[in-house]
């Protein structure tokens, strides 16, 4: 199985091109959607800020090849900033139009009794179990790290959340083919890992909804 992640310099790869490769998938890594469209499924990864990762998508011309992998049919999994990406919206530094495959926007952390950014080990209550999720672990933990959080999101599309500061934190989302973590699953321990497995396992058809 082939798994294509976008390369569009934002973000280290190496470690979740490592955890694919354990997974027995073939990788490529690119910037050029032809290649990328040869996928079987696709991980949109990315550190940093969202409105130069918008720009840096727009530019290379990947952020139309993202809206049209619905209607491909090809997987799409966004990672940390890559999940942001998928809203409609985001008011990191300046109001920037996202992806828009998710309804949702991305808000800063409203100020509160709590460390911002959003760092360390949460517990993830699944309100929602995406089809391509078999069955969860006991412990279900995963590590967050981020400062900007989904809001006003439709709730058929919160898969998982996280409590933080008295607020119910977006960590697993989807819809059809669209799926988003905003955690590092590569990088959350034995669920992480199992997460992402579970996913690639579904993609490749060794279960169904």
């Amino acid at each position: 199985m082939i798994v294509g992640i976008i390369d569009y310099g934002m973000g280290n790869l190496f470690s979740v091109e490592q955890a694919l490769k354990k997974l027995d998938c073939t990788v490529i890594t690119s910037d050029d959607a032809e290649v990328l469209a040869e996928a079987d499924a696709i991980l949109l990864p990315g550190v940093g800020a969202f409105p130069d990762a918008m720009k840096r998508l727009e530019e290379k011309g990947l952020a139309g090849f993202i809206r049209s992998l619905p209607e491909r049919k090809i997987p799409l999994l966004g990672i940390c900033l890559g999940m942001q990406l998928l809203y409609e919206d985001s008011e990191e530094g300046r109001p920037v139009n996202g992806l828009g495959l998710l309804k949702g926007h991305i808000r800063r952390f409203p100020k509160g009794d709590y460390r911002i950014p959003h760092m360390g080990w949460n517990r993830l209550n699944f309100v929602n179990r995406p089809y391509w999720l078999e069955d969860l672990l006991e412990d279900t933990h995963v590590y967050f790290v981020h400062s900007f959080l989904a809001m006003e999101t439709d709730r058929a599309e919160v898969f998982a959340t996280a409590e933080y500061g008295g607020l119910e934190v977006p960590g697993v989302v989807g819809g059809g083919l669209i799926t988003g973590m905003q955690f590092h699953p590569e990088k959350s321990g034995e669920f992480g890992h199992y997460l992402l497995a579970q996913w690639i396992a579904n993609v490749r058809g060794d279960f169904h909804e």
